[in-house]
């Protein structure tokens, strides 16, 4: 839903909000960072959880994934593997019906704890679906089996994991992107899958009207709409609680979720402000692309489906190094009923050769935010 920069445009900047909430108002402010929730990223640089296999999963669970749902489960076994499972109740059946971008987030998790591993000096021996591969989908076979050997390789794009973030912010339109940045951008990442950059004005004109038009039907169809709106944690104490799902943070949202204006039912209701002031946010946040890059794989096995996670948060680390704002848009690649139209349209634009589109986002350059919330890491681990 809308981030907290755009929510404090709607209510006419932070001095609004300030002002509604009188001589504490600093104060106030001051103490609406959901601080908890954003400290496995400081976990995770500052180190000493004393085993290899934390320390790099201390990482991995800072990977993009949708909805930021964090699925994942490890079990530890022996003193060298970590099994890999979905946990099958944060799957998000309405807008991913076949799992299939959750098993992408996936794969960026297993980049990331490879790299983190490399930087430790082991290398991750990762074993894909060592039961089969689940369809059409999950279950409660494992996604994968890694085992950390002596050796691995460090890779120069882990320097930005830290800093690593999916903008969600409106780009700027008067800076463009040159040709050289995106492909040295496609080229740090080494992408496994083909990369489609859209970096021509008839094409980045095309896809912020796809891209806008796939994320308008999202927001009007009430079932897909519901999936995030119960996912929503608007304020400091709801993001505690549940540091995952999409986080509604700072003192002009809890203002305004206090007097009423951003409820989950406001943001449900069509005929209500928020919901109008939200679609024209989403809109401007489409429109703001300066270019798009798309991963396409020959088939759509769980096995690629992995690959195109592991290309993407490489290309996010290296947007990251370029000092680029990396944002998925994929809503056009859902595969539920009501986005059958522009998913056709996606990949006749992006694949017309034939294949599978995996992901799609926008870039270009944008401020910078706040590390998304994390559950703490001793949360995501469960008995063999």
């Amino acid at each position: 839903m809308t981030s907290r920069r755009q929510v404090l445009r709607l209510i006419g900047g932070s001095a609004a909000a300030l002002a509604a909430i009188g001589a504490g108002g600093a104060a106030f402010v001051a103490t609406r960072e959901p601080v908890a929730a954003q400290r496995p990223w400081s976990d995770a640089a500052r180190g000493g959880f004393g085993e290899p296999r934390l320390e790099a999963l201390a990482w991995a669970i800072l990977a993009p994934n949708p909805h930021n749902r964090q699925p994942w489960l490890f079990a530890l076994a022996g003193d060298d593997t970590i099994m890999v499972h979905c946990d099958l109740a944060r799957r998000l059946p309405q807008t991913d019906p076949f799992d299939r971008q959750i098993v992408i987030g996936f794969g960026c998790m297993l980049e990331l704890l490879r790299m983190a591993a490399a930087e430790q000096g082991h290398y991750a021996h990762i074993e894909l679906f060592p039961e089969g591969e689940p369809q059409p989908r999950l279950d409660g076979r494992a996604i994968a089996h890694v085992r950390l050997e002596a050796g691995g390789q460090a890779d120069p794009l882990f320097a930005h994991a830290s800093s690593r973030r999916s903008n969600k912010e409106v780009f700027d339109t008067r800076r463009p992107v040159s040709a050289q940045v995106l492909s040295d951008l496609v080229g740090h990442a080494a992408p496994l899958l083909r990369t489609e950059v859209m970096a021509d004005p008839e094409g980045i004109a095309a896809l912020r009207a796809l891209t806008w038009r796939a994320m308008e039907t999202e927001l009007t169809t009430a079932d897909a709409l519901n999936e995030s709106i119960e996912l929503m944690r608007i304020g400091r104490a709801e993001i505690e609680a549940n540091p995952d799902g999409i986080a509604l943070s700072g003192a002009a949202m809890e203002l305004m979720n206090r007097a009423g204006l951003v409820t989950r039912a406001s943001l449900s209701d069509p005929r209500s402000p928020a919901f109008g002031q939200t679609l024209t946010l989403y809109e401007s946040l489409t429109y703001s692309a300066m270019a798009h890059i798309a991963l396409v794989s020959p088939g759509n096995t769980r096995a690629e489906q992995i690959r195109a996670g592991r290309d993407w948060l490489r290309l996010n680390l290296a947007a990251t190094a370029s000092g680029l704002g990396l944002h998925p848009l994929s809503q056009a690649l859902q595969e539920f009923p009501e986005m059958a139209a522009h998913y056709e349209e996606a990949h006749a634009r992006l694949a017309p050769d034939g294949g599978t589109v995996q992901m799609l986002g926008r870039v270009g350059y944008g401020p910078q935010t706040a590390p998304t919330p994390r559950w703490p890491l001793e949360t995501r681990i469960v008995s063999v």
